[in-house]
């Protein structure tokens, strides 16, 4: 049996709890999209959660696996074909650096939902798709990964200029 390519998708929730997108990424209907857009393997780093997903997957094609803690989690999102995180700044711009395709899952639970706004402003600027654990399913099939474009972090040689010349200091 000839070996195929193998194409892992990398859940992390971070440090926190958020079983609703543990939840969501193990139901049968988001792990038949993935599936269906060519994903081999589901890996879910599951953090502070309660709810254990299932390593059984739909027609038992896709392998699942998943891990509380990492001290770091770089060289999973660097091995990822996609990545669906929740929505963390820190997540966010290290799974972008490294130029890997994303779905971000807002927490809706969380109070004052900052998150929310640097989600929804990278996917408005078309550099990740977001999505709500609900619409997850919807994302995976819709996302069209060509749709995207490059993350090009800006240069913060101006505000560094602006807040030393600020606070008194020599400015080059």
């Amino acid at each position: 049996m000839g070996s195929r390519e193998r194409r892992v998708v990398f859940v992390t929730v971070g440090t926190t709890c958020f079983d609703a997108l543990v939840k969501a990424v193990d139901s049968d209907e988001v792990k038949e999209a993935l599936l269906h857009k060519g994903y081999t393997d589901l890996l879910i780093q599951m953090g502070r959660g309660t709810y254990m997903p299932s390593k059984v997957s739909v027609n038992s094609t896709l392998q699942v696996d998943y891990f509380t803690f990492s001290p770091s989690i770089a060289d999973y999102i660097r091995e990822a074909s996609l990545v669906i995180s929740h929505a963390g700044s820190g997540s966010i711009l290290e799974t972008l650096r490294l130029g890997k395709p994303l779905i971000v899952v807002v927490n809706e639970d969380l109070m004052d939902n900052h998150q929310s706004e640097l989600a929804e402003e990278l996917a408005n600027r078309k550099h990740l798709f977001c999505a709500r654990p609900q619409t997850l399913q919807e994302t995976v099939e819709a996302m069209e990964l060509n749709n995207l474009l490059p993350y090009m972090p800006g240069d913060a040689k101006q505000v560094v200029t602006l807040i030393s010349k600020f606070l008194g200091f020599p400015v080059d």
